[in-house]
């Protein structure tokens, strides 16, 4: 028997996964990796420590299930996207921490380019933004000594997290990255689905350093064990993928450190105004298919930063009781504005703030406000979806490790007023690439098959009274409004 290795490779954690011919996780070794924060809104990693977690987690689940690389079909690649690292081609080397799509250091590089905003966004689907990947790279091009030289002497080179994964995998012979990743990068037209030379101009980044652009489902070649690669996609757009949203309209949320929501919207793009980001989800063969995404900077964050910063938990499954316990929040509302706000607002300035408060509020209504600010911002989105699209969202698929929190899930649904379908395997990151790697090489047969296979463990309904929910958010937006209106020194 034969099985899918799927790598994937989080913001704060590498994985890898075994998927037998069923679609089930058969097996699972995961690391901590550790973001490092140089300053105020900064987010970096380094990339060897990545590198080194991928191979320690490959290593540990091959040992513990006996497998040797011949058991293995092939892998699958998915990753945090628009995450950036520059290295040196020769040596293999970062020239720079990598840096994470959390970070807002390049938020000047992003505002003195605000001129070519709608070029960009009619190219792209995207908008200036330090999330995306070519400030990112611009950044480390102006702060490492001669990085723009050595570019362009094509000493250097550039990926997202898949290609660095790629390249060290294959011991330097694979500098590659598939249409969704590219689509991230703000370089890549997805109109003619090729890197866009005005806008490397834009950004002054020489094309040299780009990886190659393949679909999907492709063989990209052997890592160094002779185990092909035949899959790679960015998270959000392999979660869609596992959840099954194969047809237009289809839509799901993913729970992970952010979220991400994501609805199909067939084989051409749509462009939106209400600042909805427009990607490539996926290609397979000849056939692209799009997606419209709304982004949330702090999902599951929030709970990591009542655990590591404000001790008030000390592991995420507390939450779940401790919300349940209460029998209202307080009137206390948390927007967890860390590092900004992402859709709809695509505010970079915004803080966390914390609104309600009386001499009576406990931590445990703090701690429930920090889990539904997690829902209301997925409502944000969820919104702005219905209104660009004209789509009435009647089931949303749900992934990512939040999902196991309860409390969350049954408010997340009285708040969209919307069933929440919950997938029997909740990685489906990890699923989607593994199917979009077995399907190249015939492990999976077809989508039809795929649909076949796919299961739900559970469904939210939603039970909470339409004026509660009208009450409820009104006060969120007007707190996410004041939050706004606050600009810290």
């Amino acid at each position: 028997m034969k099985y899918i290795l799927a790598i994937d490779q989080g913001t704060t954690s590498s994985r890898a996964m075994l998927f037998n011919k069923e679609g089930k996780p058969i097996a699972t070794a995961q690391k901590e990796v550790e973001c490092i924060f140089p300053h105020s809104g900064w987010v970096e990693v380094d990339a060897i420590d990545i590198w080194l977690s991928v191979i320690d987690c490959i290593s540990e689940i091959l040992a513990k299930n006996d497998l040797k690389p011949e058991d293995i079909d092939s892998i699958g690649i998915t990753n945090q996207r628009e995450t950036t690292v520059v290295w040196n081609k020769k040596t293999g080397k970062p020239i720079y921490n990598g840096i994470v799509w959390q970070s807002r250091q390049t938020t000047d590089i992003c505002e003195a380019l605000m001129d070519k905003k709608s070029l960009i966004h009619s190219k792209t689907g995207l908008i200036i933004n330090p999330y995306f990947s070519a400030s990112k790279i611009r950044f480390v091009l102006d702060t490492v000594p001669h990085a723009q030289e050595m570019a362009e002497n094509g000493e250097l080179i550039f990926g997202t997290i898949d290609t660095w994964v790629m390249y060290k995998l294959s011991g330097g012979r694979i500098h590659a990255t598939d249409v969704s990743n590219a689509s991230r990068t703000l370089l890549f037209n997805i109109n003619t689905m090729s890197w866009d030379e005005e806008l490397c101009k834009i950004f002054n980044i020489p094309m040299m350093m780009l990886p190659k652009v393949n679909p999907s489902s492709y063989n990209y070649g052997n890592s160094t064990d002779g185990i092909p690669i035949t899959g790679v996609a960015g998270d959000q757009q392999a979660a869609l993928f596992g959840q099954t949203c194969f047809e237009k309209g289809d839509c799901k949320n993913t729970y992970g450190t952010g979220c991400f929501m994501l609805m199909n919207t067939g084989d051409k793009p749509t462009f939106s105004n209400s600042g909805l980001l427009t990607t490539v989800a996926w290609k397979i063969g000849d056939k692209v298919t799009y997606a419209l995404e709304g982004s949330v900077f702090i999902g599951g964050a929030v709970v990591q930063w009542l655990r590591d910063e404000m001790k008030a938990i000390k592991k995420a499954s507390e939450t779940e009781a401790i919300a349940m316990s209460l029998p209202k929040t307080g009137g206390v509302y948390m927007v967890p504005a860390f590092t900004g706000l992402g859709t709809p607002y695509w505010d970079d300035e915004a803080r966390g703030s914390i609104f309600g408060l009386t001499r009576a509020t406990t931590p445990a209504q703090i701690i429930r406000a920090c889990l539904e600010s997690i829902a209301y911002q997925s409502k944000d989105v969820f919104e702005v979806m219905k209104q660009e699209t004209g789509n009435a969202i009647n089931d949303l698929g749900v992934d990512g490790g939040a999902t196991a929190n309860k409390y969350l899930m049954q408010f997340q649904s009285d708040i969209l007023e919307t069933n929440i379908k919950l997938p029997t395997c909740l990685e489906t990151t990890a699923l989607g690439v593994a199917y979009l790697a077995g399907l190249n090489t015939g492990f999976f047969k077809s989508m039809e098959e795929i649909k076949k296979i796919h299961s739900y463990q559970a469904t939210y309904k939603p039970n909470m009274a339409n004026d509660e929910v009208v009450r409820k958010y009104k006060n969120w937006k007007l707190a996410v409004e004041a939050t706004r209106m606050f600009k810290p020194e």
